[in-house]
């Protein structure tokens, strides 16, 4: 340990928390500096916004004058006024009196008079196919040919041994009369006479059994000509000439289906039922239409042939059965189809359309529109329905008008506005459509077509700007004209042509 040498001062210590308390002092300093840099930045942006906001009042007067214009004058609360309440655009219709059909809706499928599988009924090898697949034939002609030969042999064979047993008859008969004749003479014995009757009516079996097989072999060589066993289309074909077709082959050689006329076989509930059995007892004809899967298209139109014998305990319905002529072809066997059935035709009934009637904890029910535009709640009463229109009997009366769009937002006592159905479709923007997106700095930015603007999205003017009464502010001031410029410079839209700068490209700052 070293000491310091004698008659050397000795150096004062610095106190020990003195350090610290400097270190304490810059970083209070730190604090209050950023403070203060935080409390100018909020200051400074506020002060920005309530600069931008100053256009509001220009575009909220020019929708408001806009408003006016459209309803009317007025002042506040009255018609046209500010506190009005808007009228709801509603599409209506005029309840009518007419002639309804009462129709049964089924769902049924096209099904062939006939389907027949064509099959070898001998066998051999294929020769010919003389048919071309998807064509219309008729009963009789001639689909294929099977080598004949074999078959010509066998004909040709049993032809001879027919001939040959048809003269040992004909021989046995000649001795049968020369035996009777030496009988009558006693010159033989009867026994010779009765064997030689024996061998004569052996003589006519065999010839009777020759003649089968001539005949067998004639029918079997007549099969080697596959010819249709009815009329209708054929299909594809199922085997290739050359192939040795014959009496077992599953397949068949092709496929025949009658399609004029056709049927469609198809259900209706049991309930209905008693209304089919009464008209069809009497002896009428029932109409029946059979439309395409979306109920869009008339394929056909026939009438009612019968009904099963039976109700399906299972579903609950009966398979009823109709014929179309379908001289046109647009009914495919096995195609899947909707069924209109008219079973009655109701004179002077009082008919809505269908979209019309809404249903709600009062039960069913439609808005009826009054001469004073306000909207009424009205419980109605149903008939039958056509599809298009429901008959009513009770509830509205013919001449009254009912919503039959735009009812999703209505309540009792609104006031609507009835508009064309047309600009009522144009309205309704599609929810894949997309969306117009204003941005601060857009000429014309101001949305006073549409009854309005934000500061945000419409222009931005200084305070005290003037209006010109459709929501666009008459002048932008320099905030406002600082901000375009900007957004231009990091957001070019090249979809944008100013007055300033017309057929801008994209990043291509506007002229001044």
């Amino acid at each position: 340990m070293s000491h310091p040498e004698q008659g050397q001062p000795i150096p004062p210590t610095p106190p020990r928390g003195a350090g610290r308390s400097r270190r304490r002092t810059w970083i209070a300093v730190a604090v209050i500096v950023l403070l203060a840099g935080a409390g100018w930045y909020w200051h400074s942006h506020r002060k920005a916004a309530q600069e931008a906001g100053a256009g509001a009042p220009g575009a909220a007067s020019g929708a408001a004058g806009m408003g006016a214009g459209r309803r009317g004058p007025g002042g506040t609360g009255g018609p046209g006024g500010p506190n009005a309440m808007p009228r709801s655009p509603v599409v209506v219709n005029t309840v009518s009196k007419r002639s309804m059909d009462v129709v049964l809706n089924g769902l049924g499928n096209v099904t062939p008079v006939a389907n027949v599988t064509v099959r070898a009924q001998v066998s051999g090898p294929l020769l010919k196919v003389l048919f071309k697949e998807g064509q219309m034939i008729k009963a009789g002609d001639v689909l294929a040919e099977i080598d004949p030969r074999p078959f010509q042999a066998a004909l040709d064979q049993a032809v001879g041994q027919l001939a040959r047993d048809q003269a040992l008859l004909q021989n046995a008969r000649l001795d049968q009369q020369r035996y009777k004749t030496l009988l009558s003479q006693d010159s033989i014995s009867k026994q010779q006479v009765d064997t030689q009757d024996a061998l004569v009516r052996q003589y006519e079996g065999v010839v009777k059994t020759d003649q089968g097989n001539v005949d067998n072999a004639r029918l079997n060589l007549g099969y080697t000509r596959i010819v249709a066993p009815t009329s209708g289309r054929i299909g594809l074909r199922q085997v290739d000439p050359g192939n040795i077709v014959s009496t077992g082959d599953t397949n068949g050689i092709a496929l025949i289906t009658q399609i004029q006329p056709i049927t469609v076989l198809y259900t209706i509930p049991e309930d209905n039922l008693p209304a089919v059995l009464k008209k069809l007892n009497a002896g009428e004809k029932l109409q029946v239409q059979a439309w395409d899967r979306q109920m869009r298209n008339q394929l056909a139109e026939g009438s009612l042939l019968t009904t099963d014998n039976q109700i399906d305990t299972t579903t609950g319905t009966v398979k009823l059965k109709a014929i179309f002529q379908n001289t046109d072809g647009m009914l495919f066997p096995n195609q899947f189809v909707n069924v209109r059935t008219r079973v009655d035709t109701m004179e002077d009934a009082t008919v809505i359309p269908v979209a019309a009637i809404q249903r709600g904890q009062q039960g069913t029910f439609v808005y009826v529109v009054g001469d004073d535009n306000t909207v009424k709640v009205q419980v109605v009463t149903l008939g039958p329905s056509d599809g298009a229109r429901t008959a009513v009997l009770k509830g509205v009366e013919p001449g009254q008008r009912v919503v039959v769009d735009g009812a999703d937002r209505l309540k009792e006592g609104m006031v609507v506005e009835a508009v064309d159905p047309a600009a009522r479709a144009a309205q309704l923007q599609p929810s894949s459509a997309p969306r117009a997106r204003g941005r601060r700095g857009n000429w014309g930015g101001a949305s006073g077509a549409h009854g309005g603007a934000s500061g945000a999205h419409g222009a931005s003017g200084a305070p005290g700007a003037a209006s010109d009464g459709t929501g666009t502010s008459a002048a932008a001031g320099a905030p406002g004209e600082r901000r375009r410029m900007r957004d231009a410079d990091t957001s070019p839209n090249p979809a944008t042509n100013t007055p300033a700068n017309p057929g801008a490209s994209v990043g291509q700052r506007p002229q001044q």
